[in-house]
């Protein structure tokens, strides 16, 4: 049995393993759920009911060679409510259109029924699909790279997609591998299921010129190395998918898509890593 001066020595162990290690940066979130003011918004928003999580999607976009990785972010609008000023990865709500949108490729077997099993709620394959449509979609609002392909049809019927549209290209899914899920703890008044998706620049169909046209949600758009992001302006759940795409990048460089992805949910206050 596992006692209460048990789980305090793991976390004293965790937090003095050094920076930059699961072990480390889980024990920090761990920490941050157990602080008097996420206590405090969790009674408040208990009085209102659970909130529910909003399906949400990431990609990290890996370019260079390995030993010399480099991947997408940007700082996050220093207006905004949700996360202002934090290094972060390009990425958004599910959007309700996402999953009837048309691509011009499918999502692999192996990607989509992972994510099958796995969805909260009812699961179909439009809404597994559809996390995959809104990381590259938000991918284009945010820097105007679009993960896209020549088809034998247009965007311009589509809202929010012009930037495809603009560029004559479908979205492409075919090449996003699942790097891992992450479930905001219960106690913000947003919670988000965010679902990490990873793939090369190779996949990169269109660069507007000087590189990015950010939209304003994201700022300082760079390419850095996932070693140097950790040292940057992150927050705990983005230090703890840099480690995990570090170390994934040393076992898994290719992005193979049935490579095992990690699974980061909260609870009775702790947070917990399983393998999807």
């Amino acid at each position: 049995m596992t006692t209460e001066n048990d789980r305090t020595g793991e976390k004293s162990a965790e937090l003095a393993a050094p920076p930059g290690t699961v072990g480390h940066e889980v024990a920090r979130i761990e920490q941050l759920i157990n602080s008097p003011q996420m206590r405090d918004m969790r009674r408040k928003t208990a009085r209102h009911g659970q909130i529910r999580p909003r399906n949400a999607a990431t990609l990290v976009i890996v370019d260079g060679r390995a030993g010399n990785h480099r991947i997408l972010m940007g700082k996050r609008n220093k207006n905004l409510k949700f996360m202002p000023g934090a290094l972060v990865f390009p990425g958004g709500a599910v959007d309700r259109s996402d999953g009837s949108v048309p691509s011009a490729d499918a999502m692999s077997v192996v990607t989509e029924d992972r994510i099958l099993a796995n969805l909260r709620g009812k699961p179909t394959r439009r809404a597994a699909r559809a996390l995959g449509m809104a990381a590259v979609r938000e991918l284009a609002e945010e820097s105007g790279l679009i993960i896209g392909k020549q088809a034998g049809f247009g965007m311009q019927d589509h809202a929010g997609w012009e930037d495809f549209a603009n560029a004559g290209l479908a979205p492409s899914i075919s090449g996003l591998s699942l790097l891992a899920r992450a479930i905001t703890p219960p106690g913000p008044p947003r919670r988000f299921d965010t679902w990490f998706f990873t793939t090369s620049s190779d996949q990169i169909g269109y660069e507007p010129d000087g590189g990015f046209d950010p939209s304003g949600e994201l700022e300082d758009l760079q390419w850095i190395r996932p070693e140097d992001a950790i040292a940057g302006d992150t927050r705990e759940i983005t230090r703890v998918m840099l480690v995990e795409l570090i170390n994934r990048l040393k076992n898994d460089p290719s992005l193979d898509p049935s490579w095992p992805a990690p699974f980061y949910f909260s609870r009775q206050n702790r947070f917990q890593k399983s393998i999807i």
